[in-house]
């Protein structure tokens, strides 16, 4: 991918306000760059988490360190009128618990001294035909989990030597095999959350005897820890019940466990709290970076005008880093520019006109 083609698409995604096209950005250069060009560009071979991080890599290195968080999660770009392929599917969304067509896609996030970075992704491609046995009905799926694509990017980001003190994941990666690949087979430490309906020994002569408790009905106080037992999983956690207020006012309670011996309730808290910065960066991409703006149809394309995104999302991170606004300031700030750049235009075309009469 040529790396001055990709400077400036992703240029054009930060600071576009519509739909994005190759004809979009021919026409912001003045043709200096054809929509030839910028066709081909896209449909290059299909840009993966490796090229991410050949990419990134100088700038994690400039602000890693072993205080470094690492965050796993997915997002569905939606595509409802995009024709189906094996990336442009239906897909069940666990935050909202319903099945949306789009693009769904795992990012790693490195999260450090106030600035996070994409250091790798993987899209779920749907390569796999099989007949649903209940509706009869032609469906998709992937021959690779979710979880088994978590595994791989971590392995792959620790092979990179990315230093952290915490892998941070919401509740659909908190899986016992995840739990032990974690901390047996990489040698890190996790910060996971548990759903309501897991169940724990308070003990190990309980966890050898099978006498498990839900986690919603353990007598242990918010702001407090306990050294609990998880099944299938061979070493004891840190465990902490935190109690929040939801944007409603309601009460909301989350159930975090660690495999960090020394962790304090405090330190769990804290530290799970930095997985917010990837719900940041979801949001970010999609709305900043032009994510859902692209107009492009095929798996290649569509592959690479991600990519592209991604690295307008790294641009706009230095940016907040160099000018103190977040995301949608910088975004804002643009926009204004623009505005005031059209209305200075409009004045000067209506000076050249006829003037027009003034209603009494």
């Amino acid at each position: 991918m040529s790396s001055s083609l990709l400077a400036l698409y992703s240029d054009y995604l930060i600071s576009s306000f519509g739909q994005t096209s190759a004809t979009g950005l021919s026409r912001l250069t003045d043709g200096a760059v054809s929509h030839d060009q910028v066709t081909r560009f896209l449909s290059e071979p299909k840009k993966s988490g490796a090229d991410l991080w050949d990419t990134v890599k100088p700038l994690v290195r400039q602000m890693q360190s072993f205080a470094g968080v690492l965050i796993f999660d997915d997002t569905i770009e939606e595509k409802p009128y995009t024709d189906e392929n094996e990336i442009v599917c239906w897909h069940w969304d666990h935050s909202q618990n319903r099945n949306i067509k789009g693009i769904n896609f795992i990012t790693a996030l490195y999260q450090n001294a106030g600035q996070s970075l994409p250091v790798s992704f993987d899209l779920v491609a749907k390569t796999e035909h099989y007949t649903d046995p209940k509706t009869g009905k032609a469906r998709r799926r992937s021959p690779v989990t979710k979880n088994a694509r978590f595994r791989e990017m971590l392995a792959q980001c620790v092979h990179n030597q990315i230093p952290l003190s915490y892998v941070l994941a919401d509740t659909w990666f908190a899986s016992a095999e995840n739990m032990r690949f974690v901390k047996l087979d990489l040698d890190k430490e996790f910060i996971f959350p548990l759903k309501t309906n897991r169940k724990i020994a308070l003990s190990i002569e309980n966890q050898q005897q099978g006498r498990y408790q839900r986690v919603d009905t353990l007598p242990i106080e918010p702001g407090t820890v306990r050294k609990v037992y998880l099944e299938d999983v061979p070493f004891p956690l840190q465990f902490t019940p935190v109690v929040f207020t939801n944007e409603d006012g309601t009460t909301g309670h989350r159930y975090l466990v660690s495999s960090d011996p020394t962790a304090t309730s405090d330190q769990l808290e804290t530290g799970y709290q930095k997985r917010w910065n990837v719900e940041e960066y979801h949001k970010s991409i999609k709305q900043n970076a032009s994510l859902e703006k692209s107009p492009t149809r095929t798996e290649t394309t569509q592959t690479n005008h991600l990519f592209a995104a991604l690295w307008a999302f790294v641009k706009l991170e230095r940016l907040k880093q160099a000018t103190a606004k977040n995301h949608f300031a910088l975004k804002t700030k643009l926009y204004m520019q623009a505005l005031h750049s059209a209305f200075e235009e409009l004045q000067r075309l209506q000076r050249d006109a006829i003037p027009l009469p003034i209603a009494a």
